[in-house]
């Protein structure tokens, strides 16, 4: 597992996944959430690291899992 904290933009694919729920989290964060594609608990989306994704993904890393994949 990877922390998420601190992804610099690359060709890489990521597979993401939220940990945590947004009850009680801030509405940007939500709404970055839903910008990644998250939906609940446990859903996996997989993005390529850019940077947009690479700044969506350093906003809410206490949400989130980040792992590499090939």
């Amino acid at each position: 597992m990877t922390t998420p904290k601190n992804i610099q933009p690359s060709d890489k694919k990521l597979a993401i996944t939220q940990i945590k729920g947004v009850v009680g989290a801030k509405q940007f964060q939500k709404d970055t959430l839903r910008s990644l594609g998250l939906k609940r608990i446990g859903h996996t989306v997989v993005r390529t690291a850019d940077a947009v994704t690479a700044g969506m993904i350093n906003t809410v890393p206490h949400l989130i899992k980040v792992e590499e994949t090939k």
